[in-house]
């Protein structure tokens, strides 16, 4: 499937503000199963980029600066991408957890997408003994990891309500946990904190997601969002095993790949300051757009 995805973020000020500096990751990652056609990002007022280290996730970050007074700052990413990848199958010979956990402590890969990087605890999602021991009912040692991931999926989503009321962006797992209520963000740091719990490196994924209108309706551009999901790490044969707990689903050929990172503050869309006074309003538009043949 080819998608044409638009993502307008417009910020506006009360009071012009001096200078603006922000961290953009909003270009999609190359990752398995998806190919990025071609990618446009238009910024108003016109802004000036900066390289940037890597930031040692598995993700890519421009940096915007804009040096001269603004009352609005309007970022639109523009993308295509090509995304061609199979629902994941339970196998025979799928490690348990208990194997995993042994398989990434012993794990020497150093890269962005080493499983040690996500085996611990990370700024935004500590670990927890009430989600610890909630999850370990699906992750028993002996389990097949597979297994284990996508029952943890399922009961997630059969026992959790989405409300994009009941929490904030900064709303900690522990407290979204307690609640059952919450959006994507709130349940893949709460299925990564299990995972993580039970030594299975699990990682945060942004992206978007296909969304299907209703029959007989039609689509609503820029009606769509931002989406967060899990990849969990299943060992040195089959890798990082997507998972989406808001849906009770694996990664397939409708979720579309920015960033992967430890948590949301490794992956955010736009992060930054800005010198000035006065409230700001900040609007996004998401578009993703299925194109046939």
């Amino acid at each position: 499937m080819c998608y044409n995805v638009s993502h307008l973020t417009r910020t506006r000020y009360a009071r012009p503000v001096r200078f603006t500096r922000c961290n953009l990751r909003l270009r999609p990652i190359e990752w398995d199963g998806q190919v990025v056609e071609s990618y446009d990002l238009a910024v108003t007022p016109s802004a000036s980029f900066v390289e940037t280290r890597p930031s040692g996730y598995a993700v890519n970050v421009q940096r915007m600066l804009i040096d001269r007074p603004a009352s609005e700052v309007a970022i639109r990413s523009r993308f295509r991408v090509t995304v061609n990848r199979p629902v994941p199958q339970v196998r025979d010979d799928d490690p348990t957890v208990a194997e995993v956990g042994a398989a990434a402590r012993g794990s020497r890969d150093l890269s962005a997408t080493g499983p040690g990087n996500y085996l611990f605890a990370s700024p935004m999602i500590p670990l927890d003994p009430a989600i610890g021991a909630w999850c370990a009912e699906e992750l028993a040692p002996d389990r097949p990891v597979v297994e284990a991931c996508y029952a943890l999926t399922r009961r997630m989503t059969a026992e959790f309500r989405y409300d994009g009321k009941a929490t904030e962006l900064d709303t900690p797992p522990a407290e979204a946990f307690a609640k059952r209520h919450g959006v994507c963000q709130d349940f893949a740091q709460i299925m990564i904190a299990g995972l993580r719990a039970a030594s299975v490196p699990a990682a945060y994924v942004s992206g978007y997601l296909r969304t299907i209108p209703p029959p007989g309706k039609a689509r609503l551009v820029g009606a769509d969002a931002t989406h967060a999901w899990v990849l969990a790490w299943c060992g040195p044969a089959r890798g990082w095993i997507g998972f989406d707990p808001t849906n009770a689903c694996a990664m397939a050929s409708d979720h579309i790949v920015t960033a992967i990172g430890r948590d949301y503050a490794d992956v955010a869309p736009i992060g930054g300051i800005f010198l000035g006074g006065g409230r700001q309003k900040i609007d996004v538009e998401v578009d993703v757009e299925p194109i046939e043949g």
